[in-house]
């Protein structure tokens, strides 16, 4: 594939819920469900019977074990298995199934019963799946609900489209198979699209790409849905895509000769269409994500950071998304948490979005005025995408005329900005005046939730509609005189009433039956009454009744009419919930930098010899700050420049080393979204990615240990860091022996500062490493402060120059409540082990003297310097004994006793030092 077409052969897998149809009796209506079941043969098939929804075969049974209904027969004699739910109740029987992993198909009724000349007509009306619950009122609206289609090549790269149905976003990149987990952390899809490829198909690297991206999805737990393989086609998906967005060549997205990027666009347009049965008018345009524009973060460092979602539970709370987020709109938190998953790597832009929060910042009166205009704004890009699939409601077009409403306001407060962003946005925001006008005119504002029961449109707005509705009161009003007049006539307490077999009738009890006058036609017998009626009751009931059917369809009709009238502002209207969006995020960082008292970060120029640079002044985690609800947070500078690239950080447990780590990364991150951060100064040369091995555990579902885990976190690390990134290291080798720990520890020190030249923060528990880090040209040993008061220690979390030689782990321990007993065992092996560690890491250096990076104008040039490895029998020198070399080489590893190894490696350590 590469540069040439992707075109796969379909596969068409059989369904586990199919029915057998030789096992059934074929009436009319069961070839209609075969019909449809062979549409989507994956999907659990609700068919509309009159009043309910039922479900055949092995979907009547996976519905009813999921929803608890009860089990039933269709046929006594074949037993076909059936279970169903009420039409009106459907939509929350759906959204359960769909919750549980399930995709829906919905077949309905699309022909007025009364109408129908036989079986009546149904058709697949929507099919829903995870990616596509559109309807779902659970839906966060600060999360986007992103279905994604991966298209691999032979090449290795992967295209990637995803689109929102909820708010019309059409995304895609490419990028290469080993970094899919990265991009399904940042995207965070509801649902992935994969070709559904034959293992005799395809190349054994697109393969392996599929292989890799179903463990990932199993691993994170994103429901795969597998389509034929043809609609990955790559020039098809070419003119798909220019048919959706309606133009004639792809040239301005550069997508053009990007077959896999084609491939994924066209698969994802054809799934959602597929599903939606519609023609997706809410994706009016497409944005191509280019990865080298953004600062990238894998989904370690996502997951470890907390940037949106908490290590603790999944949840927002305790996340930098929450200290972040005082957006006014649910269109505004979406868009904040994008900023946080991709900050800029361009200078210029983040500048522009500083201006303006600088702006918002200051002039807190606009900045309140603008929040209060938005408040109750609502979600006008969700609104929207309703119009676009023919799903919003009365209730829905009332919230849009009230929030086009509030933009005229909006307007005025941005017009007179200093700032070319905001001033921008005014031009970008649309009232759309007539449309909002026709809205307040037409719709009650307390309109109900059904489209057919009446109720919608205010009186005055039709004269056709006054007349129904007053006939139909009046209609009303004569009969409850009708009632009074007869009772009076006959002598006979009476009563009217309704069904809908017969209509209005009048009540008599057989006490009064002899008293039942003669122009009274009896229609219905009961145990204690008779009903009857009368010419006049039924020429009457004929006019209430028509007027009130005759005024609901009238209803219906000219709110069809409304809703297409405002489907067709879509343009303007998406145009404006994004320039919403943007303000709203925008005044969201400037609030939070008042309450906060954040500061606008400087950004080093790319000209400047200074990109390396990362000095912040008495900078504060800004998620704990926010949680310490106003007890004192200490202050640490952080201090990287290209002189001074790596610090190793030692200090004990529980003194800040991590919290440290991690407000460096995320001061970076809130610098490169454009937002204020939280210290007294800072000046940051650009990062392209943030990376953090900083605490793990086991991965059990791929049969991974803590210290395997580890690995991979650091592997991927020193394979894809370049000298421009931050990397967060936090006790490296902690998982293994000590020595093996030690020896990798230290490896990867020299790594990052010969071969990377990253900047780097490293903390350890391996106090070998300060003296490492002394050797070495670009390092530095900082160390976190502690007071000791006889047995007691106090952490003081606050940063210092220098190194440490102690953990005070034992101290920790005791703090935990260790038996005493044990404690002081615990003293006396430390010293020893001290002892005999003692000048360990001087030997270690004095075997290897690392290379000295040198300065490079290149910012993303990465240093690649030759270091001199020697092996043991080097350091022998010629009158080394020649039987110990021999004794050595001789040595059977599986039958030495642990102490003579231990005693072989003391005597080396001795010929060592001679």
């Amino acid at each position: 594939m590469g540069g040439a077409r992707i075109s796969l052969q379909p596969q068409h897998p059989l369904s586990r819920t199919a029915p057998e149809k030789s096992s059934v009796k074929e009436t009319p209506m069961m070839r209609q469900f075969h019909a449809a079941k062979r549409q989507h043969p994956d999907a659990l098939l609700f068919f509309r019977m009159g009043d309910f929804f039922e479900l055949f075969f092995e979907d009547a049974k996976v519905a009813a074990k999921e929803l608890g209904l009860s089990l039933t027969a269709r046929d006594k004699e074949k037993k076909v298995p059936m279970a169903g739910v009420p039409a009106k109740a459907m939509e929350s029987y759906l959204m359960r199934l769909v919750r549980a992993g399930h995709t829906v198909a919905i077949c309905d009724q699309v022909q007025d019963p009364r109408d129908a000349v036989g079986i009546v007509d149904r058709e697949i009306v929507r099919v829903v799946s995870p990616g596509t619950l559109v309807d779902d009122d659970s839906l966060a609206g600060d999360e986007p609900l992103f279905v994604l289609a991966a298209s691999p090549c032979e090449d290795g790269l992967v295209g990637l489209a995803w689109a929102d149905m909820t708010t019309g976003s059409f995304r895609c990149t490419s990028t290469k198979a080993e970094r899919i987990g990265e991009e399904l952390a940042r995207i965070g899809p509801a649902e992935l699209v994969l070709p559904d490829i034959h293992e005799s198909d395809g190349s054994e690297a697109i393969h392996a790409s599929l292989t890799l991206i179903k463990e990932l999805c199993s691993r994170t737990e994103i429901p795969v849905c597998l389509r034929p393989a043809w609609s990955f086609d790559s020039i098809s998906g070419a003119r798909n895509l220019k048919e959706q967005l309606k133009t004639t060549t792809l040239e301005s997205f550069g997508i053009e000769d990007k077959p896999a990027i084609l491939a994924a666009c066209g698969a994802i347009l054809d799934f959602l269409r597929d599903h939606q049965k519609s023609s997706l008018e809410q994706i009016r345009d497409l944005y191509v994500h280019e990865p080298s524009r953004h600062l990238m973060m894998d989904g370690a460092t996502l997951r470890t950071l907390e940037i949106t979602r908490s290590q603790k539970d999944g949840g927002r709370e305790g996340t930098l998304l929450s200290v972040l987020d005082r957006t006014a709109t649910p269109m505004g938190a979406r868009l904040l948490r994008q900023w946080l998953l991709e900050p800029l790597v361009e200078r210029d832009p983040i500048l522009k979005r500083q201006e303006a929060v600088s702006e918002l910042h200051q002039n807190v009166d606009t900045r309140r005025s603008l929040q209060e205009a938005m408040d109750g704004f609502g979600d006008m890009e969700r609104t929207t995408s309703k119009l676009a699939s023919g799903r919003a409601m009365a209730r829905d077009l009332v919230a849009l005329g009230s929030a086009l409403e509030r933009v005229p306001g909006l307007i005025s407060l941005l017009r007179t900005s200093s700032t070319t962003a905001l001033s921008k946005l005014s031009e970008q925001l649309n009232p759309c005046t007539e449309l909002c006008e026709r809205i307040a005119k037409t719709l009650d504002e307390q309109a109900p939730l059904s489209l057919k029961d009446g109720g919608l449109i205010r009186e005055g707005f039709s004269e056709d509609l006054d007349e129904l509705r007053a006939l139909a009161a009046g209609g009303k009003q004569f009969l409850a005189d009708l009632q009074v007049r007869e009772s009076e006539r006959t002598g006979i307490p009476l009563k009217l009433g309704f069904n809908r077999v017969f209509g209005y009738y009048i009540e008599i009890t057989h006490s009064h039956r002899d008293k039942v006058p003669e122009d009274y036609i009896r229609k219905q017998t009961l145990k204690n009454a008779e009903r009857y009626i009368t010419p006049e009751l039924k020429e009457y009931e004929a006019k209430v009744l028509g007027a009130e059917e005759k005024a609901k369809d009238l209803e219906y009709d000219i709110f069809l009419k409304l809703r297409d009238r405002a489907s067709s502002e879509m343009g303007d209207l998406l145009e404006t919930a994004a320039a919403v969006a943007e303000v709203d995020t925008l005044a969201s960082l400037a609030k939070v930098a008042v309450e906060r008292q954040f500061i606008r970060p400087e950004l080093v120029k790319t000209e400047e010899q200074e990109t390396g640079i990362l000095e912040i002044k008495e900078g504060r985690h800004p998620v704990v700050e926010a949680a310490n609800f106003g007890d004192p947070f200490v202050p640490n500078d952080t201090d990287l420049r290209s002189d001074s690239c790596l610090v190793v950080l030692t200090g004990p447990n529980m003194s800040g080393k991590s919290t440290w780590l991690r407000q460096t990364a995320l001061i970076v991150l809130m610098a490169q979204m454009g937002s204020f951060v939280p210290a007294q100064s800072a000046r940051i040369g650009l990062v392209d990615r943030i990376f953090t091995r900083l605490g793990t555990g086991d991965d059990i579902s791929r049969g991974q240990s803590t210290f395997m885990v580890e690995m991979v976190e650091t592997a991927n690390i020193l394979r894809n860091a370049s000298r421009q990134s931050l990397l967060l290291l936090d006790e490296v080798g902690r998982g293994t022996s000590t020595f093996d720990g030690l020896a990798i520890a230290w490896s990867v020190c020299e790594h990052v500062h010969e071969k990377l030249g990253a900047r780097c923060l490293f903390a350890t528990h391996y106090h070998q490493l300060t003296d490492l880090a002394e050797s070495l040209s670009c390092g530095r040993n900082l160390n976190v402060a502690v007071r000791e008061y006889g047995d007691d220690i106090v952490f003081l979390h606050r940063i210092e120059e220098g190194g440490t030689d102690r953990s005070y782990g034992i101290h920790v321990a005791r703090l935990a409540g260790i038996p005493a007993g044990v404690l002081d065992r615990a003293r006396d092996v430390l010293l020893r082990l001290e002892k005999e560690e003692e000048g360990l890491s001087r030997r270690i250096l004095a075997d290897h003297t690392p290379a000295i990076p040198e300065p490079s104008t290149d910012t993303t040039q990465e240093v690649h310097l030759e270091t001199t490895q020697h092996s043991l029998f080097d350091l022998l020198d010629e009158s080394t004994d020649a039987e110990l070399l021999e004794e050595l080489q001789s040595l059977d590893m599986n039958s030495l006793p642990p102490i003579e190894a231990w005693r072989l490696v003391d005597r080396i350590r001795r010929a060592l030092e001679h």
